[in-house]
This record gives structure tokens, C-alpha cells and sequence, in this order.
């Protein structure tokens, strides 16, 4: 058997859904994302079924880790969010399920709707902060100011919730080291178990590149480095394991399903533009939610895009993601000379058979991988 056809052999064991609908469109995010109305939300629900069922049929499954992401997948009503949680009951074999994301926006959580996730299985929260400040959550276009969010976290622990992540983002255009640190201490004295920090990007097709254009936003990567190192001193002195580096989370409340993209896993994406990888091949599907219903209800193909994978470029990918984690990536992947220019210039540390970024080494992280690759 060839290594190729040893791993699409295997069980896939992380499935991701992805929900288009937003209350509102941010203007810096680029995933695929739209305002719906109640008939194009209730049509994407049954869209989406029709997809789990054909990929369950075509796929072999064993079900670790479920991702709700989007969009805003609490943007549905809880009745469709029960709805749709049992049908994926029914359909797919979950007895192996450990962790079951979903995102949620503050605004878009009720008690009600908090307590209808928690009783369906789903035992994992991915809070959309961003922002304490509300003047950045005004600049951020976000639709919850900083008492709403405060409010949801609250919701959500009450629903019983006991593995919360807190989103945020830094380097935002006037932002200052004091309201990023605010931030920072702000989330460590709610107690989430988990946080990840971003960095602000400006990306394709997306109102904030089109400022960036204009030189109304600037990039510093100074700046942009104080503020990754005041989150790293910050959370790791509050008890938080800097486990990639974007994310930080108390012991024992990883993020599994993340860490199964770090590692290079094979997992399943359905909905309009989720991403699909399957050993050696990558499918997207068609980003748009009419088009994708169209297709699935006229019995055809909802992929848009197929990507044949070579040896190469996989390894490409297992050093520039597996080098962002604490885990690091193995010695005999990378040129042992680069290894040790950058091992004598502080940025890369050799334990064992493993090679992890150091404390600078993570402030370049980019700058590393392509130094490797």
C-alpha cells in the first residue's frame, strides 16, 4: 500500500462547518460571509444537512473534534441550531466526539439559546471579543459593545460552559499598548480557559485593505512585536500555556480541533467556501450560499476547486504551521545549517529531536519559517 492510499484510508476525525450569515459585515474580515434573510438561513440549513449525509457516505468517519465556524453561526435562531445539531446526530457517528466548537458573537447569545447549545453536545465556546474598548469595537464595525460581551461570557457560564475562548485582536490602527494590556487583564479576570490573540491583517476584498490602500491605516512591525510580547509576559504570567502562537490556554483546554490543522490532519469542511483536505488533495466549495443550496438540492458537485498536494508542498505546510506551535516540527524536515545559523541567533531552540521557537524566535515566527523553507 502506498503512503497515499494508507492515508486516505483512515478515518477522518475533524469536521467543520461553515455558517455564512453575519447580523453584520466587520470590515476587516475576509471569510466568506453575507447578511441572509429568514428563507436563505432556513434553505442553508437544509443545504448543509444534504451535504453531512453524501459526505458521510463517502467518507469514513470517526469524529473527534466539530468546528461550527463562520460568519456567525449563533446568528441562527435556537431552534434552527437544535434542529440542525440532532440531525448531525442522526447522521454521523459521534461516539468518538471529544470537543464541539462553536463561535459565537456577543449580541447573539441569549440564555436560551446558550442553554438549547449546551444541552445539544456542543461543549465548547469560541467568544468574538476582539475588543474591550469601545471605541476599537466601533472602528471594528462590531455590533456588541464591551457590557454586552461581558454579558454573554456570563450567559455562557451559566449555561454550564466550562470551556470558553475569548478572542482578541491587536495592532489595530490607533490602538494603544494601554488599551491592549486593558484587554489582556480584562479576559484574565473573567477566567476564560482559553484565549487567542490576533493580529490585525489586512486582507482582500475587505473595507479595511481598501483604507490600508489609502494610507488612512499603517503597519509597524515594531509595534506589532511590543504588542505580541505584552501578550505573551501577560497570559503566561496569569497561568496561560502559549501553546501556539496565537493561542494561549489554561492545562488540559487546547484547542484539539486548531491543533489537528497544526499537525497536518485530514479533516472534512462543508458549507459554502469550507476547505476540505483528504491525503494528498484539497477542495473548496463554492462561496456563495444560493449557489451552493442550488447544487446540493439539483443533486451536484457543491466543490468549486480541487488542489492536487505533492510530498513538498505538504512538508512546506508542516513547517510553517507546525513551527507556530509549541510542539515545534522535527529536526530531519529542515536544512541542518539553517538550523544552526538560527539556533546561534537566538531564535530557535533544539530539544531532542524537536526544534521550537525561542521567546524572540516567536516574534518573527514568519521571518523563521521562510528562513527554513
Amino acid at each position: 500500500m502506498s503512503r497515499d492510499e494508507a492515508c486516505t484510508s483512515d478515518p477522518i476525525r475533524h469536521f467543520y462547518v461553515h455558517f455564512p450569515f453575519c447580523a453584520r459585515i466587520c470590515p476587516y474580515c475576509a471569510f466568506y460571509k453575507t447578511r441572509g434573510n429568514a428563507a436563505e438561513v432556513a434553505r442553508f440549513c437544509d443545504a448543509v444537512v444534504l451535504e453531512a449525509r453524501q459526505v458521510a457516505k463517502k467518507f469514513p468517519l470517526a469524529l473527534e473534534t466539530i468546528f461550527f465556524g463562520g460568519g456567525t453561526p449563533t446568528v441562527l435562531s435556537t431552534a434552527q441550531l437544535k434542529n440542525l445539531v440532532a440531525r448531525f446526530h442522526q447522521i454521523l457517528d459521534l461516539s468518538a466526539l471529544r470537543e464541539w466548537s462553536i463561535e459565537a458573537n456577543p449580541g447573539s447569545v441569549s440564555a436560551k439559546k446558550a442553554a438549547a447549545l449546551r444541552a445539544c453536545d456542543i461543549n465548547r465556546i469560541s467568544l468574538g471579543v476582539q475588543s474591550w474598548d469601545n471605541t476599537l469595537l466601533k472602528l471594528l464595525g462590531r455590533e456588541h459593545d464591551a457590557t454586552q460581551a461581558e454579558e454573554s461570557f456570563h450567559i455562557l457560564r451559566s449555561a454550564g460552559f466550562s470551556n470558553i475562548s475569548v478572542d482578541l485582536m491587536f495592532a489595530l490602527p490607533g490602538q494603544t499598548e494601554r488599551q491592549w494590556l486593558d484587554s489582556l487583564q480584562k479576559t484574565i479576570a473573567l477566567q476564560p480557559e482559553h484565549i487567542s490573540t490576533y493580529c490585525l491583517t489586512y486582507e482582500e476584498d475587505t473595507e479595511f485593505l481598501t483604507r490600508f490602500e489609502r494610507r488612512e491605516f499603517f503597519t509597524n512591525d515594531e509595534t506589532e512585536a511590543r504588542f505580541l510580547e505584552l501578550a505573551m509576559t501577560t497570559l503566561e504570567k496569569a497561568g496561560y500555556e502559549h501553546y501556539e502562537i496565537s493561542n494561549y490556554a489554561r492545562p488540559g483546554f487546547r484547542s484539539e480541533h486548531n491543533r489537528a490543522y497544526w499537525r497536518g490532519a485530514d479533516y472534512l469542511g462543508i458549507g459554502p467556501s469550507a476547505f476540505s483536505t483528504r491525503g494528498f488533495e484539497r477542495w473548496q466549495n463554492v462561496a456563495d450560499h444560493n449557489e451552493y443550496a442550488r447544487r446540493l438540492f439539483a443533486n451536484e458537485s457543491s466543490v468549486a476547486s480541487i488542489e492536487k498536494l505533492t510530498p513538498a508542498m505538504k512538508g512546506t505546510e508542516h513547517i510553517a504551521l507546525g513551527l507556530r506551535t509549541s510542539e515545534g516540527i522535527g529536526t530531519d524536515t529542515v536544512s541542518i545549517d539553517r538550523v544552526h545559523q538560527l539556533t546561534r541567533a537566538g531564535l530557535l531552540l533544539h530539544e531532542a529531536n524537536r526544534l521550537v521557537l525561542t521567546r524572540a524566535g516567536k516574534l518573527l515566527a514568519d521571518s523563521v519559517a521562510e528562513e527554513l523553507l
